[in-house]
Parts: structure tokens; C-alpha cells; sequence
């Protein structure tokens, strides 16, 4: 990993139809389609409004939804990491 991946921390998050969004700290906007994360795909609005930003801003956890998703890993391409067990 580069640093700019290891030093990726969400300062916000929220989604559109399609996609989830994170604003990182330094300044930069990801955008990530929901199919990559079936969990979410599947959600409610307000069940994708029932997160926590966690590790100083390096996760993102849905305690409803059983979801956990690493910001670093999301800037390197991956999805939903339990597909296919």
C-alpha cells in the first residue's frame, strides 16, 4: 500500500440511489457502487444511515447489517470480501 492509501480517513459518508459516498480528510470523494457491498444493496435507507465511522476514520461499520468496510481497502478496489465463502 502507498500512503495515500494508508492514510485514508472518512470525515463523512452517505449515499445517492446507486452508490455509497465518503469524503476523505483530505479532501478527496470516493464514490463506490452499493453492488459491490450486497449488505447495503439490500439495506434501507435508514438502515445505510445506521453506521459508525471507526479506527480514526479507516472503517466504516453498520452493526445492523453485520457490514464492516475498510476505507483503505475501498481506494485499492475492493468490494464486499465475503462473497464467494
Amino acid at each position: 500500500m502507498n500512503t495515500l492509501t494508508i492514510e485514508a480517513r472518512a470525515v463523512k459518508v452517505w449515499f445517492d440511489e446507486d452508490n455509497i459516498w465518503i469524503l476523505l480528510h483530505d479532501g478527496r470523494q470516493l464514490s463506490t457502487p452499493l453492488a459491490y457491498f450486497p449488505r447495503l444493496l439490500k439495506a434501507s435507507p435508514e438502515q445505510r444511515q445506521k453506521f459508525e465511522i471507526s479506527g480514526g476514520g479507516t472503517g466504516l461499520h453498520w452493526e445492523d447489517l453485520d457490514e464492516d468496510i475498510s476505507v483503505p481497502g475501498l481506494l485499492l478496489g475492493q468490494g464486499d470480501l465475503t462473497r464467494g465463502r
